[in-house]
């Protein structure tokens, strides 16, 4: 018996038993789907992470109170009580850092609108207060203009860069070099302008303004917890960078020798491997509810095939009078079991490609088809079909022929 025709019976038989193999199959599809699902969403989020560790360049290294990324409830009273960084910090560390170098604060003072004459933003603009370093430290580019300098720090002067967003929002007509705009009631010179540069998770990084840290403390306040940002002089002092980074973090805050640090020290390589963590669990929980429906999914295989057996009993015994191998009739069973397998696992992996990259479209990064779980699927529903259809097939090979003619 060939391919072509094993599958056409199966077909046939199948299509027979409508309301039995639709169940079974919508068993099969569940399961494949919840895992195809799970693993296209986590492949959406760690294609756009890695497309997007570009926010923070590999050399630096973020300073902050408690950790960017946090897998589990851990001690959060003990991270709540951790005193805050400040501006002082920052500057205390500028003082002091040797081979670390381009120290800048990274603190949100606002989300407001930003207005023009009569053109003004929705008011989720974000304001930053930092200094000349920010731009360098977030791989902000400038398209014209000039960056923030010492002197404007220090002498808190009412400057702005603007992001792309803000360009095209309130300067349709006029080019916005020089003007002036108003921030929450101040007024701010533009000096720069930035390259447009995307958006994450639906968020644009061009909805922003950047203005020294002394111009939004003397307006905002300074009561008030930030990151910090520093660069290693190259990627092969990165270790060293951080080192001395922790140990001057430590005397600053009069961390006790023996106590465990109260602040965080991050890097491209310590917060991929935390999203890393977050996508094995992920990875892990799809898995397992996967692999309990298509235990069950199995177990609906195996009875439609043993009822299929019961139902071709005479067929069996015709085929077998007219001199059908036992090798032949395993076959035949084992080809219906692993296509009935195969159809459930082509749909479940279709839609769960398809509702996967649902995450790709909401957080607006390319879509993504995950080649091993694709694989995995099809040798897992071939392997299925295998474990769940060799009793049947053997059952339906064992018959005897005289006994299965006479069967009615």
């Amino acid at each position: 018996m060939n391919i072509k025709e094993t599958f056409s019976q199966a077909y046939d038989s199948l299509k027979a038993n409508k309301l039995r193999s639709s169940l079974t199959l919508l068993a099969l599809v569940v399961g494949v789907f919840s895992v195809i699902v799970s693993t296209t969403a986590v492949a959406v989020l760690d294609n756009f992470f890695q497309n997007t560790m570009s926010i923070m360049g590999g050399d630096v290294i973020n300073i902050s109170r408690t950790p960017s990324v946090q897998i589990g409830d851990g001690d959060r009273r003990s991270l709540r009580n951790r005193q805050r960084i400040t501006f002082d910090t920052a500057e205390e560390l500028q003082e002091r850092l040797r081979l670390a170098k381009d120290i800048s604060p990274d603190e949100t003072f606002d989300f407001t609108k930003v207005i023009y004459g009569d053109e003004e933003t929705e008011p989720t603009v974000r304001i930053v207060g930092s200094n000349e370093y920010y731009l360098d430290n977030n791989a902000y580019e400038l398209r014209d203009g000039r960056n923030l300098n010492s002197e404007d720090i220090e002498y808190s002067r009412p400057f702005a860069i603007l992001g792309h967003d803000i360009q095209e929002d309130l300067f349709q007509t006029e080019y916005p070099l020089g003007k002036n705009i108003r921030v929450s009631g101040q007024q701010y010179q533009v000096i720069g302008l930035l390259e447009e540069k995307g958006s994450i998770f639906g968020q644009s990084l061009d909805n922003i303004v950047i203005i020294p840290y002394t111009t939004a403390l003397n307006i905002y306040g300074g009561n008030r917890n930030i990151d910090i940002q520093a660069k290693a002089p190259a990627m092969e002092y990165l270790e060293a960078a951080m080192d001395e980074i922790t140990g001057v973090m430590r005397v600053i805050r009069k961390v006790a020798p023996g106590m465990e640090n109260d602040f965080e020290i991050e890097t491209n390589d310590s917060l991929a491997g935390t999203f890393d963590q977050f996508t094995f669990i992920l990875y892990a929980v799809g898995f397992i509810i996967g692999g309990i429906t298509l235990f069950g999914a199995g177990i609906g295989v195996m009875n439609i095939m043993l009822v299929s057996v019961t139902e071709r009993t005479r067929e069996i015994g015709i085929r077998k009078a007219v001199g059908a191998t036992r090798k032949a009739i395993v076959s035949q069973f084992l080809m219906e079991a692993i296509f009935i397998c195969q159809l459930g696992g082509i749909i479940g992996i279709a839609l769960g490609i398809l509702a996967g990259n649902g995450m790709a479209v909401w957080i607006e990064t390319e879509p993504v088809i995950p080649i091993w779980a694709v694989t995995m699927g099809f040798f897992g529903m071939f392997v299925i079909g295998i474990v769940f259809g060799v009793y049947p097939a053997f059952k339906a090979a064992q018959l005897d022929p005289i006994e299965s003619l006479r069967y009615e």
